[in-house]
C-alpha cells in the first residue's frame, strides 16, 4: 500500500493518460431537427405529395373555372392536417422531455477524502484520478472504480449497477464465495457504503468506470422501428398505389370516351387537361388527410389518460407499442419485489421474552429507521429486524438510550457475527452479551444449551428457509456476571450462549405482481427475469410470481450472465426464447438479451430502476422505468411507472392494444369515406358529369368531419377483453381481412345508393316525401346520363345524404372488433357522443349558412327528417349484426 499517495506531477500525468472523473454528456438534437423528423412519417409524406398536386389543381381551377380562394381550400386543408399532425406530436414530446432534462444528477463537486502527498485531504469528485487512494465511510458514495486495499466490515449497496442492495466487500480476494456479480475486492462508482469502512485505490475514472460504460450505452438509441411505423408504411404504400391506379383508370376511361371522329386540337387539349385534373383530384381525394392527425390525437389522449393509471409516457409511440409487446424483460428488485428487506418467518425460543428479544435487536445493531419515510439507514438485514420489533410495539431508540453499551464487536464477513455487551434493563441491570450472525456460527456457540433434537429441528427449519432463497440469521445471548472484557482484539472470548431464535428475511414480492403476471401471460406475453442476484433468490421470486414451475421448468430455462457473455450471438440466439431467468447479469447482458430477442422477431419491453438497466431500457422497443428509479434509468425509458407496480405495466399493455384497435376503427371509418368519395367522383367521370360534391364539401368530409371522427374514436375507453388475445404479428397488415371486407362492401353499397340518388334527382322533380323504390330503380337504370344536371337544392340533399351515411357509419366503426351495441358504455364514451353530435350540428350549420362557399342552400325540415331517418338504416343494420353475434355467442349450438 502506498502510504504517501500521488504527488502533483503524478496527478497531472494520470489525468492526461486516463482522463478526468467526469462523464461525457450526451449530444443533443436541435429542436428544428426534431421537428423535421416528424415529417418522416410515411403518411405525412403521402400527404405532402397530395398537397403539391392539390395546389396544381387549385391553380388550374382558379384560372379556368372558379376565380378566388375557394379552389385553394383543399390544399389549405391538407396543409393544416399536416401541420397539426406533426405539431401536436412535436409539442407533446418536447414537453415530456422537459420532465427528464437531467440525465446525470451526480454532484461532481462532492468532496472526497483522499491521500495525496502523504496527507489526507478532501478534493472534488471530478478531480479524482487513477491511482488516488480514497477513504470510504458509512454513507459515502464510491466516487470511481477501484480495488480495496483495506476494509472493515464493509457492506455496499450496488443496486444501481447490479440490482443488489447489499453486497459484502473485502480487501481479501480469497473471501469471495463466487456469488457476487463483481469481485469481492472491487468497489464501483455510484454504489454507496451502507456499513463499515474501507480504503480503495482508483483504477478507472469517468467514462471508463462500469457506471460510465452503462451511461454511454444508455445514449445509444434503439434503431428498431416500432410495429405501428412498419404497418403505417405498408398502409401508405397501399394508399399511394391504389390512388395512382384509380387516377390512371380515370384518365384512360376519359380519353377513351373522347369523340375522335370530329378531332380538334384545341378541344382535345382542353379535354385532356380537364381529364388530367380530374385524375389528380381523385388521387388527392383518396389520401386520408385525417389519419396522421387521428393517430396523433389517439396517442396524445392515451398519453394523458395513462397518467391517471400511473403510466407517465415520455414518447408518444410507446403508448401503442406496448400493445404489440411479446416479451417483457424485467428486473427483480424494485419491480417484482418491494426492494425492502422484511422478516418473513421467525422461530423464537419459548423461554425468550419479547422485551429481551427487542432489546437484543435494538442494541446489537448499527442501523436506523427514518421516522418520516420508514427508510432503512444502514444494513438492510438489521433494518428488517428493527421493523420487526417496531411492528410489535417496541421503540428501538428507547432501548439504545436506556442501555449502556460496555463493549461492541462490529460485524465482519470473516467472523460472520456481531456482538454487543450492555448493561441490560430487560435483565434487571445485569450485564448481557448479545450475539447476532450466521445461524451455523451462532448455533455452534449455543452447543452447550441445545439438545441434539432441538438443534436438528432448528437446522431443518433453516434449510427450508434457505431453500426458499431467504437470508437467515440467528440471535443468542448470555447473562454475564464477570466484569472482565469479553472482546479480545478482533474476536469474542469463548462464552456459552443461549439461543433466542432464528429469522428468515427476504425482499417480498409485491402484492399485485402474481395476478398481473398471470394476466400478462394470458395475453400471450412472455416474461423473463434479468437480475444481478443469485439463481436461488431469482428462482424463488419467479416461483412466487407464478413464472416458474418446478414440474415444467429446468436449468435449461436459466443462464448466468457470465455464461451468456461468453456465448457468440449465434449461440445466444438459440436459447433466448427459452430463457426464463438470467441471474448474476451485468448491465450489458440485459441489453444484449433485448437486442437478440428483437432480432428473433419479438417486440420487447424492458423494465428497470437502476443505472444498470439503462442500456436495456434504451435498446428495447419500450423502456419502462420505475418511478423511484435513478435519473439515468428514467431518462433511458419511454414510460415511467410511477407506482412501480407490475399491474400498471399490464394496464399499459391494455391501453396499447385498445389504442391500436381505436386506430383500426378510424382507418375503417375513413377509408370507407374515401372509397365512397372516390367511387362517386369516378362514376361521375365515366358518365361525363362533374362530381356532385364540390371542393369545399370534400374539405368538410375529408378533413373537418374526419378530425371529429378521429377525436371521437380516439377517445373510446380501453377494453379489458383485448387482454384475451395474443399480441399481433409485426408483419400483420394494419387493415385486416374483416376490415377490408367491411370497407369494400359498405363503400360499394353506399356508392351505389348515392349514384342512384343522383340519377333520381336528375330524372324527376318529385320531392323526397314522394320518393318510392320503383322510381328509384327506374331512374337508376335511366340511359341518358350525360346532360342531366341537379339543382343546387338537390346537390345539397345529395351532400347531406352523403354526410349522414358516414355519420351513422361512425357508430358502426365504434363497435368494430366487438359484439357490443354502439350505445354501450355511454358514460365512458361521452367524448364520442359529443363529437358525433358536433358532426351533426356542423352539417346543419353548413347547409343553412354555408351558401355559395359550400355550394349549398337551406333545405326544409321535412327533408331533414326524411334524410336523417332514411340514412339511419346504416346503424340499424349494424346493430342487428352485433345483436346476432351476441346471440350466437350465448347459444353456440
Amino acid at each position: 500500500m502506498n502510504l504517501h499517495g500521488l504527488n502533483d506531477n503524478e496527478i497531472l500525468e494520470s489525468r492526461q493518460r486516463h482522463g478526468s472523473n467526469t462523464l461525457t454528456p450526451p449530444s443533443t438534437t436541435p429542436l428544428w431537427r426534431k421537428f423535421l423528423a416528424c415529417f418522416n412519417d410515411p403518411l405525412i409524406k403521402v400527404l405532402l405529395v397530395a398537397m403539391v398536386l392539390a395546389i396544381g389543381i387549385a391553380c388550374y381551377e382558379c384560372v379556368t373555372q372558379t376565380p378566388g380562394i375557394t379552389p385553394f381550400l383543399e390544399p389549405l386543408g391538407i396543409f393544416i392536417a399536416v401541420i397539426l399532425a406533426t405539431l401536436i406530436g412535436f409539442i407533446l414530446e418536447v414537453n415530456a422531455n422537459k420532465k427528464f432534462n437531467v440525465l446525470n444528477q451526480v454532484n461532481d463537486d462532492t468532496q472526497v477524502a483522499v491521500l495525496r502527498g502523504g496527507t489526507v485531504t478532501h478534493v472534488a469528485k471530478k478531480d479524482i484520478v487513477v491511482g488516488d487512494i480514497v477513504f470510504l465511510r458509512t454513507g459515502d458514495e464510491v466516487p470511481a472504480d477501484g480495488v480495496l486495499i483495506d476494509s472493515t466490515s464493509l457492506l455496499v449497496n450496488e443496486s444501481s449497477l447490479t440490482g443488489e442492495n447489499s453486497a459484502d466487500k473485502s480487501h481479501l480476494p480469497h473471501t469471495d464465495n463466487g456469488e457476487s456479480t463483481y469481485p469481492v475486492n472491487r468497489v464501483l462508482r455510484s454504489s454507496t457504503v451502507i456499513d463499515g469502512t474501507g480504503i480503495m485505490q482508483v483504477d478507472a475514472v469517468g467514462d471508463a468506470t462500469e457506471y460510465g460504460k452503462v451511461y454511454q450505452a444508455a445514449q445509444i438509441a434503439s434503431t428498431e422501428p416500432t410495429p405501428l411505423t412498419r404497418q403505417l408504411e405498408g398502409l401508405g404504400k397501399l394508399i399511394s398505389y391504389v390512388s395512382y391506379i384509380i387516377g390512371i383508370l380515370v384518365l384512360v376511361g376519359r380519353m377513351a370516351m373522347f369523340d375522335y371522329a370530329d378531332f380538334n386540337w384545341l378541344s382535345f387539349t382542353n379535354y385532356s387537361l380537364t381529364s388530367l385534373m380530374l385524375a389528380v383530384t381523385l388521387i388527392v381525394v383518396s389520401v386520408p388527410e385525417g389519419l396522421p392527425m387521428s393517430i396523433t390525437l389517439s396517442l396524445a389522449l392515451s398519453m394523458r389518460r395513462m397518467l391517471k393509471t400511473n403510466n407517465l409516457v415520455r414518447k408518444l409511440h410507446a403508448c401503442e407499442t406496448m400493445g404489440a409487446v411479446t416479451v417483457i424483460c424485467t428486473d427483480k428488485t424494485g419491480t417484482l419485489t418491494e426492494n425492502v428487506m422484511t422478516v418473513a418467518h421467525s422461530q423464537i425460543d419459548d423461554n425468550c421474552s419479547d422485551t429481551l428479544l427487542a432489546e437484543a435487536i435494538s442494541v446489537n445493531s448499527t442501523a436506523f429507521i427514518d421516522g418520516k419515510t420508514s427508510e432503512v439507514l444502514g444494513n438492510p438485514t438489521e433494518g428488517a429486524l428493527l421493523k420487526y420489533i417496531i411492528g410489535r410495539g417496541f421503540d428501538y431508540l428507547s432501548f439504545r438510550r436506556e442501555c449502556h453499551i460496555v463493549e461492541q464487536l462490529p460485524f465482519s464477513t470473516l467472523r460472520k457475527y456481531m456482538a454487543t455487551v450492555v448493561e441490560s434493563n430487560a435483565v434487571s441491570g445485569r450485564r448481557v452479551l448479545y450475539v447476532k450472525g450466521a445461524p451455523e456460527i451462532v448455533l455452534e456457540m449455543c452447543h452447550e444449551s441445545l439438545t441434539d433434537d432441538i438443534r436438528a429441528r432448528y437446522e431443518a427449519q433453516l434449510a427450508e428457509y434457505q431453500d426458499q432463497a431467504m437470508r437467515t440469521i440467528a440471535l443468542a445471548y448470555a447473562v454475564v456476571d464477570s466484569t472482565d472484557p469479553l472482546i479480545d482484539a478482533d474476536s469474542l472470548k469463548p462464552t456459552p450462549l443461549t439461543l433466542m431464535g432464528i429469522f428468515a428475511i427476504n425482499d417480498p414480492v409485491r402484492h399485485d405482481v402474481k395476478s398481473a403476471v398471470a394476466l400478462s401471460r394470458r395475453a400471450g406475453i412472455n416474461i423473463k427475469i434479468v437480475t444481478g442476484d443469485t439463481f436461488g433468490t431469482a428462482r424463488q421470486v419467479a416461483r412466487r410470481c407464478g413464472l416458474w414451475d418446478d414440474n415444467v421448468d429446468s436449468d435449461a430455462n436459466t443462464v448466468a450472465g457470465t455464461q451468456f457473455a461468453e456465448m457468440t450471438d449465434d449461440e445466444a440466439a438459440k436459447i433466448v426464447n427459452s430463457i426464463k431467468i438470467m441471474y448474476r447479469a451485468r448491465p450489458t447482458d440485459k441489453s444484449r438479451l433485448v437486442r437478440l430477442l428483437q432480432q428473433s422477431g419479438h417486440v420487447v419491453a424492458a423494465t428497470g430502476d437502476g443505472t444498470n438497466d439503462a442500456p436495456a431500457l434504451q435498446a428495447a422497443h419500450v423502456g419502462l422505468a420505475m418511478g423511484d428509479g435513478t435519473a439515468v434509468a428514467k431518462e433511458a425509458g419511454d414510460i415511467t411507472i410511477l407506482d412501480n407496480s407490475f399491474d400498471s405495466i399490464t394496464r399499459a399493455v391494455m391501453w396499447g392494444r385498445s389504442l391500436y384497435r381505436n386506430i383500426q376503427r378510424f382507418i375503417l371509418f375513413q377509408l370507407t369515406v374515401n372509397l365512397v368519395a372516390c367511387l362517386t367522383v369516378l362514376i361521375g367521370a365515366f358518365t361525363g358529369q362533374q362530381s356532385p360534391l364540390t371542393v369545399s364539401q370534400m374539405l368538410w368530409v375529408n378533413l373537418i368531419m374526419d378530425t371529429f371522427a378521429a377525436l371521437s374514436l380516439a377517445s373510446l375507453p380501453p377494453s379489458t377483453d383485448v387482454m384475451n388475445n395474443r399480441p399481433r404479428r409485426q408483419s400483420a397488415f394494419i387493415v385486416t381481412r374483416p376490415m377490408a371486407i367491411t370497407i369494400s362492401i359498405v363503400g360499394v353499397i353506399m356508392a351505389i345508393l348515392l349514384f342512384g340518388l343522383a340519377q333520381y334527382f336528375k330524372h324527376t322533380d318529385a320531392p323526397l316525401s314522394e320518393f318510392s323504390a320503383a322510381d328509384y330503380l327506374r331512374c337508376f337504370f335511366a340511359g341518358d346520363l350525360r346532360h342531366s344536371l341537379m339543382s343546387t337544392y338537390e346537390l345539397t340533399l345529395f351532400f347531406t345524404v352523403f354526410v349522414f351515411l358516414q355519420f351513422w357509419n361512425l357508430f358502426n366503426a365504434k363497435t368494430f372488433a366487438s359484439r357490443s351495441s354502439a350505445f354501450a358504455d355511454v358514460r365512458s364514451s361521452k367524448v364520442f357522443f359529443a363529437t358525433a353530435a358536433a358532426v351533426l350540428v356542423g352539417q346543419i350549420l353548413i347547409v343553412n349558412f354555408g351558401g355559395e362557399m359550400f355550394g349549398v342552400e337551406p333545405i326544409t325540415l321535412t327533408d331533414w327528417i326524411i334524410t336523417f331517418l332514411a340514412t339511419s338504416v346504416v346503424l340499424v343494420v349494424g346493430e342487428l349484426y352485433h345483436l346476432a353475434r351476441r346471440l350466437r355467442k350465448q347459444c353456440p349450438n
